[in-house]
């Protein structure tokens, strides 16, 4: 991505305007993956995360999905963890957020509230 190249030349303020486009064109298409890499990218030249707003704070993140669904599957914390290159306690961050999102307990109810076809 030109964003990328930009940001890693040290034109933050350049990339930030390039990489927002690419995230949401990327994510319009559907291609989650791109569009994460865009959002990290974004945040490595200091962007702040955008403000929820209350249409879409119940929304999983990226990031929180692809955690959900691990645990679900049952993986534990530090599996999920390398899995993803986080830390097991950015694991456990991800899934407080989770369950207050899905108005859940615990793991076990995940279940019940992401399907396969959901969440894939």
């Amino acid at each position: 991505m030109y964003g990328e190249w930009l940001r890693r030349e040290g034109r933050r303020v350049d990339a930030r305007v390039q990489l927002r486009a690419a995230q949401e064109s990327f994510a319009e298409m559907g291609a989650h993956a791109f569009a994460e890499r865009a959002s990290r990218e974004l945040l490595a030249t200091g962007e702040r995360a955008r403000r929820r707003v209350p249409e879409t704070s119940s929304q999983l993140t990226p990031q929180e999905s692809r955690i959900a669904v691990l645990a679900r599957d049952g993986r534990s914390n530090p599996e999920i963890g390398t899995a993803l290159s986080i830390s097991p306690r950015t694991v456990e961050y991800h899934l407080h957020k989770v369950f207050t999102k899905l108005d859940i307990a615990s793991r076990t109810e995940l279940h019940l509230v992401l399907s396969a076809a959901r969440t894939r």
